[in-house]
């Protein structure tokens, strides 16, 4: 039997199989309210026969968007639009879904990528970006504004009041943005982090504000699952690696974490990666291992046979497709033709499936 098609359980959510469906930002949301264009992504995604859909990084304030374009929920009208997008999804797939919250932080006000990136001054709709620390991302860039006590207390209830709203849509489960080289992770990593108060410094004091975002969400939404993502290491010497990684997972799961979803790097332009298949496994295995959280491995997950020794070996409890999934929607039906294995399918598809091929739930 197939170790990827079985049922996993993440906190109080079940799930019918070890694939995950990665946060992928769409940079197609207005004034941070869902469109139509999110209405068909993830109508389509949710007919992929992954166990989980996790919904692109969603920024909990305004000004914590990557870009102007990106998805939010900080207010009525974007609940309501995201509604829209979930009532439509559900009404044809009973897939699990999840969201990630996120603030973007220094890397916050920049264009999207296919206009080339790069921060959104003022005098065409950016703001000012804030940050731990007065340390821009860029050497060319504005300093973000260190966020002061009043700043922190303001992003720690957006994180809450976020959380609260995607109960109320009914979404199965949150992970919280520490990745990448957004504002969380960038009170982690030493390089982004030179305050001199209780949030910097040693590392109890950098990790003092992601875990008090994630316990004020884990305590605000009490009946869902509740995880994370995170950079297990920012590939820079002196930085944030992945030691330092296993005392916040450890510090996590006692704060009734259920589950670590561990991805690399996007802190500092001076990262030096080596990128392979699995680059990023050996990272979640050494997580799982020395946590106990449950784990969900990333990066360059592309084959079935791949994925399936990730999960049989015990690398990871489960794995999560990006790109992967971007390109090929139906990954998950071939990887269940090639293991043997059962994916849910609509009806209205049944007469694409090869003979002998993937069974239907």
């Amino acid at each position: 039997m197939s170790q990827l098609f079985t049922p996993y359980s993440i906190g109080p959510l079940r799930l019918p199989n070890r694939i995950a469906i990665a946060p992928m930002c769409q940079y197609s949301a207005d004034n941070g309210e869902a469109t139509d264009w999110h209405l068909m992504h993830y109508g389509n995604l949710s007919h992929s026969g992954a166990g989980l859909l996790i919904i692109e990084a969603t920024a909990v304030e305004p000004e914590g968007r990557i870009s102007p374009a990106d998805l939010g929920l900080w207010s009525d009208a974007t609940e309501n639009a995201l509604g829209r997008v979930l009532t439509a999804v559900r009404s044809h797939s009973s897939m699990p879904i999840a969201i990630q919250l996120a603030h973007a932080g220094r890397k916050a006000s920049n264009h999207v990528p296919w206009q080339g990136g790069g921060l959104v001054p003022p005098s065409e709709g950016g703001w000012p970006t804030v940050a731990p620390s007065a340390i821009p991302f860029q050497p060319n860039e504005p300093a973000p504004q260190a966020l002061d006590q009043a700043g922190l207390d303001r992003v720690l209830a957006a994180f809450v009041s976020a959380a609260q709203r995607a109960q109320r849509l009914g979404i199965d489960a949150i992970e919280i943005h520490a990745a990448h080289g957004y504002l969380l992770h960038q009170f982690l990593s030493p390089l982004s982090n030179q305050r001199d108060d209780q949030y910097g410094g040693t590392l109890e004091n950098r990790l003092r504000f992601p875990l008090a975002v994630f316990a004020a969400v884990r305590a605000a939404v009490p009946t869902l699952a509740v995880g994370i993502r995170i950079s297990a290491t920012d590939w820079v010497a002196g930085g944030w690696d992945v030691e330092q990684s296993v005392v916040f997972a450890q510090a996590l799961r006692e704060l009734g974490c259920d589950f670590i979803h561990v991805s690399s790097g996007g802190l500092s332009p001076q990262q030096q990666i080596t990128v392979g298949p699995g680059y990023q496994v050996a990272l979640a295995e050494r997580i799982r291992r020395e946590s106990g959280l449950p784990t969900i491995a990333v990066g360059m997950i592309t084959e079935a046979a791949q994925a399936e020794a990730i999960v049989a070996s015990g690398q990871a409890d489960m794995v999560a497709l990006a790109r992967g999934i971007l390109y090929d929607p139906r990954w998950p039906w071939h990887a269940a033709t090639e293991l043997g294995a059962q994916v849910v399918v609509p009806p209205q598809y049944w007469r694409s499936l090869p003979q002998p091929g993937i069974r239907v739930k």
